[in-house]
């Protein structure tokens, strides 16, 4: 990771790390980048928000800094983190800026940028971005008619986006009740439209309703209570939920159970192995794949190819090996024939259309790829460097080692830093939940003191 890059964009807490300052030097130093990347005097940058109070903030002083140094703004507005990516294929741009801070509380924004093919920009070109705000060498300002000017595509784009969406399954889901939670984030601006789509889909919507601060605030695919109490009180077939910028989808079955990333990425996987387009006959996955996954890939004939958490990780494997579908437990799902980043809308719909078609319930579908207990503790750190130190630590490593020996093979340990937060992740699967917990809280009492 960078000095200002993590591993999924900028982050920070809006006006207390983050802010306009920032990210109009971001826009500065991003269209220099991108007219050297393309040799273009005037490129063009697609720019799409999430829904928090801070986001226009950011947006506006991005917008400033690309204009300032030339380069011209497609304004899409709010739309998820995955519309960007499409859309700056689609519209032909030269890059893609996303400000969100994904499933993170509303006080915490984000930069990401996307290359011309709707991939993350590469670490290369995020170091020269980088180099050129932390050295102070700021471009000359452009003046009179080399200025850079704002296209508002707005409406006209998100649909689109939601056109994509639509043609990407071929059902019409006759006969389905689903309840759908936006997270108070960018899928209120596409979500019922989209579901508005499927006449014979009958798709109730829940938080919808953004305000600049409740997004993800006790709703979307962190916060699943809601959702669950929904589909069970109202008899409904299957629950969606997104995060924040709608790139993560998590589902609830028609019990209120929860149905997470590896289980949706194995059931669309299974029918992709039965259609003869799971290339590689594998999927990947990462380090916190659940053992469930690991056996169910096993026991149907399949590879699980496992990286370092986060969705770039996932991707570049895929495209090593032309792998055509990858995710995460927490539902950044990929489906490299239709997408360049997870999607969490385009997920839904997937998980749906191989549902419709099995004719059977939510819960029998991903019955097969069981989920181990999984505990997952977030201890919060004060820095970055503190964060190093934990785990460059040999008695935490000493502790980890005693502990994977006392499972004796029947669980799993992984503890790593947050790359967007200050925290230190412990998680541990095992038989039982009682093992896994005890096991976690052990381990986070012994970087408590480190």
């Amino acid at each position: 990771m960078g000095k200002l890059f993590g591993t999924d964009g900028i982050r920070g807490v809006v006006n207390a790390g983050l802010d306009a300052t920032l990210a109009y030097q971001v826009g500065l130093a991003a269209a220099v980048v991108m007219a050297k990347e393309t040799g273009k005097s005037r490129p063009q940058v697609a720019i799409g928000k999430d829904t928090r109070i801070s986001s226009d903030l950011l947006e506006s002083a991005l917008i400033a800094g690309l204009c300032s140094a030339g380069a011209d703004v497609l304004h899409l507005g709010v739309v998820p983190t995955p519309a960007v990516a499409f859309l700056t294929v689609e519209m032909g741009a030269d890059a893609g800026i996303v400000i969100s801070a994904s499933h993170n509380p509303f006080e915490h924004n984000g930069i990401k940028i996307f290359n011309s093919q709707g991939y993350k920009l590469r670490d290369a070109l995020e170091g020269e971005i980088e180099e050129i705000i932390l050295s102070g060498q700021l471009p000359a300002l452009k003046t009179h008619g080399d200025l850079g000017r704002v296209i508002h595509k707005d409406e006209e784009e998100t649909r689109a986006y939601i056109d994509h969406l639509v043609s990407t399954v071929d059902t019409d889901f006759a006969g389905m009740r689903i309840v759908v939670d936006c997270a108070n984030g960018a899928a209120s601006a596409t979500a019922p439209g989209l579901f508005a789509r499927f006449p014979k889909l009958h798709a109730d919507i829940l938080h919808a309703q953004p305000d600049g601060i409740n997004i993800n605030n006790g709703c979307g695919s962190t916060h699943m209570e809601d959702l669950k109490a929904a589909v069970v009180k109202g008899g409904y077939d299957l629950g969606l939920a997104y995060d924040g910028d709608a790139d993560r989808f998590l589902a609830v079955d028609e019990k209120g159970e929860d149905i997470d990333g590896d289980q949706i990425m194995a059931a669309c996987a299974r029918v992709l192995q039965a259609e003869g387009k799971l290339n590689g006959n594998a999927m990947v996955g990462t380090v916190m794949s659940n053992m469930g996954l690991h056996i169910f890939a096993k026991e149907n004939g399949m590879e699980l190819h496992c990286t370092p958490v986060g969705d770039r990780n996932v991707l570049e494997k895929m495209l090593e090996h032309d792998f055509v579908i990858g995710g995460e437990q927490s539902g950044h799902t990929i489906f490299r024939a239709y997408a360049t980043t997870g999607d969490g809308e385009l997920t839904s719909l997937q998980f749906l259309q191989v549902l419709h078609r099995s004719g059977k319930k939510a819960s029998e579908l991903v019955a097969d790829c069981r989920r181990y207990p999984q505990v997952l503790i977030n201890l919060p750190v004060e820095s970055k460097e503190k964060k190093e130190e934990i785990m460059a630590a040999q008695a935490l490593k000493d502790a980890v080692q005693a502990k994977e020996a006392a499972l004796q093979g029947t669980g799993r340990i992984l503890v790593r830093p947050s790359g967007t937060e200050a925290l230190i992740r412990v998680m541990v699967e095992a038989q039982t939940e009682e093992a896994a917990r005890a096991c976690a809280e052990e381990l986070v009492d012994v970087i408590k003191i480190l």
